[in-house]
């Protein structure tokens, strides 16, 4: 579900395109605005307490404050940047400032702007503002709204910049035509056969809601299609459309009752995360609203026929069990391990309230992928609700080539889409150039693991790295713990400050402090198996160890020992900060436990297999591996944790101060974890670490 008043401004300003056409041989007295006096005369006087409190949950379903506030702006006072193809829009004031917002006007005013479009100085408003919708209110709910923007608010003077669109875009009056030709004015008509929770339902949706701004089709004049289920374009009312580049979903029975009670409620149900601009319906609005009016609008929405296929159950009844086989044999399923395991699992199955299932997803599935092809641009972030208080980003992928995307995407819909079909380097192109998204500079050049599948020894390369990604269920006999080599090495050692494997064997043989000798890429590999995975190391000539030098010296290309390699290592921490391990343990319960749990135990799914692993504990690294010392661990997490904090490529990963990264990494490091018995022969000959645990 992808739609919100910002994603309608471009299909709104196009209307005035298509002006042009119907003014033609109309004279323009035929379209003057209505009077004030025409106008039902509505609320007046002195609001008390409850009605103003009633007018701010009616301005709540309108969802007002999203596009009348600006970012880091007082709430409602106007000034947020509406950008379209033909210029930008931007919000107006409707605090009862009587100077800059509306506090002159009366209510007749407030009522014709909402019903008919019209401001109170006699201009058109564009409909970017949808009136064509809000014309549904009722008399009370509108007197009701106006008593909350009138007299609950606090006045606020802010004078806004104008409207900047070019010819012909600019001519407001044009609208007056469009007003002619579409709009219908009339207040919603409870349909007697229906029940009131129906009918209630019916009203928030095609009303105060205006959910068919977005996921209604649009005709010749860029107007809704219909403005309601009933007449003769009834079936193509919510029916889905594009919008901007996002697909504004199909909502006609699209899941059950409860699963779209929660989805507007929380951003999230069990087949889907909203994107794009519904984060912000479902932040500013959809959470508030009492679950009678939500039980109401989903009931509604679930008795739209449509001829979509039956929903399946749950996410599990249309997943794939394993991990599809073409993951290591395709450069898209190569693509996906790579970039989208982490988060959304290798079989697809994401990780509940955090990153959003792929089975059942209709975002996957979707007859047009453009929400698919935008997020994966582009990038987005969850819905902050009291649900779900902490935003969790997906990072752009624009750093991507178009084949790549191409071929990532049609993997995932192949596999988790119920064969939905492919996507086209073509369509992924056509999106970039639309969209425009950024790209971050970075001389860090991310190896693609696609890419081994043209080696002679590709069947080895391949070998190597799902080792590193699957290391306990390869070689249960060698890891002791629920750790992966990807528990450090993120994304199969390919991101920068992520210990990533590019050019690390052109540094060996070298000297290791920790040994006191000369050691070589087999043993410092032994060393991790080890320590932190508190294991058995590898037989030096057999086949996994083989594997996994290939696939490091695939790695390494054409780095020589002498170069300094951008990105090689886990950065630079001040070690000059006292850690607070109080502080520590607040950052890791706001940080890190939705990863990795609230005791450090990790996360586990629905079978038991581990997903994030333990911090500490049995289970975890031991007291022998670089991570259970302060500083180590706090400029690993520094750089790369928590994950999907952010935009940044390619996992969102990284942000904490150092202060917070040294608080947070004295407290998981110290905590109780197993014995390394050799920790007597560590550091023979050199100075131990500050951090040093023993």
């Amino acid at each position: 579900m992808t739609a919100a008043p910002k994603s309608r401004t471009g299909k709104y300003l196009a209307t005035l395109g298509a002006v042009a056409l119907l003014a033609g041989g109309v004279a323009l007295w035929l379209v003057r605005p209505p009077a004030v006096e025409d106008l039902s005369p509505g609320f007046t006087g002195e609001a008390n307490a409850d009605l103003i409190a009633r007018g701010r949950y009616i301005a709540e379903l309108g969802d007002c404050v999203a596009c009348h506030t600006a970012k880091g702006g007082t709430e409602m006072a106007g000034g947020l940047a509406l950008e379209s193809p033909m210029g930008t829009i931007y919000s107006t004031n409707i605090t009862p400032d009587p100077e800059t917002g509306i506090g002159g006007w009366g209510f007749g005013e407030f009522d014709r702007a909402m019903r008919k479009g019209v401001a109170a100085d006699g201009h058109n408003l564009y409909p970017a503002m949808p009136y064509p919708s809000y014309a549904k209110m009722s008399a009370a709910d509108m007197g009701a709204l106006w008593a909350y923007l009138s007299q609950g608010l606090a006045p606020v003077k802010q004078q806004n910049p104008e409207t900047d669109l070019g010819f012909p875009f600019n001519q407001r009056w044009g609208l007056g035509f469009w007003n002619v030709a579409f709009l219908k004015s009339q207040p919603f008509a409870p349909d007697p056969s229906k029940d009131a929770v129906w009918n209630r339902g019916a009203y928030l949706v095609q009303g105060l809601g205006h959910c068919g701004a977005c996921h209604t089709p649009r005709g010749i004049g860029f107007q809704e299609v219909t403005m309601s289920d009933k007449g003769p374009k009834g079936d193509k009312f919510l029916s889905g459309a594009q919008v901007e580049n996002w697909n504004a979903v199909n909502l006609r029975s699209l899941w059950t009752v409860s699963d779209m009670v929660r989805l507007l409620k929380t951003g999230q149900n069990r087949f889907a995360t909203v994107s794009g601009s519904m984060t912000d319906v479902i932040s500013h609005s959809t959470q508030h609203f009492t679950d009678a009016d939500l039980t109401a609008m989903a009931i509604y929405m679930k008795s739209l026929p449509t001829d979509r296929p039956e929903q399946a159950e749950s996410p599990e009844e249309v997943i794939a069990a394993v991990v599809p086989e073409t993951t290591f044999t395709t450069a898209g399923g190569l693509g996906y391990a790579q970039f989208c395991t982490d988060c959304h699992r290798p079989n697809g199955e994401g990780v509940p309230g955090v990153f959003p299932a792929f089975g059942g997803n209709h975002t996957i599935s979707a007859e047009d992928p453009a929400t698919l092809i935008h997020i994966t641009l582009t990038g987005g972030e969850t819905a902050v609700t009291a649900a779900h208080p902490r935003a969790f980003f997906m990072p752009g992928f624009a750093q991507l080539g178009d084949q790549e995307i191409a071929e990532i995407l049609s993997f995932v819909r192949e596999n988790f889409g119920n064969g939905a079909s492919a996507i086209t380097t073509e369509q992924v192109a056509a999106a970039r150039k639309a969209i425009g998204p950024a790209v971050a500079a970075s001389t860090f050049e991310t190896p693609r693991l696609a890419a081994m599948l043209k080696e002679p020894n590709a069947e080895q390369l391949v070998y190597g790295m799902r080792l590193n990604a699957e290391t306990r269920d390869l070689l249960p006999e060698n890891v002791g713990d629920e750790l992966n080599c990807t528990s450090c090495h993120l994304n199969a050692g390919t991101v920068a400050d992520g210990s990533p494997y590019i050019g690390i064997t052109a540094f060996f043989p070298s000297y290791g402090a920790r040994a006191g000798k000369v050691i070589t890429m087999e043993d410092r590999i032994n060393g991790c198996f080890r320590r932190s995975m508190n294991g058995k190391p590898l037989a030096k000539d057999g086949e996994p160890m083989k594997a996994m030098i290939a696939y490091f010296d695939w790695m390494k290309g054409e780095t020589k020992p002498e170069d300094k390699v951008e990105g090689r290592g886990i950065g630079k921490i001040d070690q000059t900060l006292i850690p607070d391990p109080v502080h520590g343990k607040e950052i890791y319960a706001q940080q890190c436990a939705a990863c990795h749990g609230e005791n450090g135990e990790g996360l586990t799914d629905a079978a038991g297999r581990t997903v994030y692993p333990p911090l500490w504990g049995d289970n975890s690294f031991n007291i022998g591996a670089g991570m259970s010392r302060t500083f180590k661990a706090a400029a690993f997490v520094k750089q790369n944790m928590p994950i999907a904090a952010h935009g940044k490529f390619p996992l969102g990963q990284g942000g904490l101060s150092d202060q917070d990264a040294v608080d947070v990494g004295e407290y998981f490091s110290h905590m109780p974890r197993p014995d390394f018995p050799d920790k007597v022969k560590d550091w023979p000959k050199d100075p131990k670490p500050k951090d040093a645990r023993y």
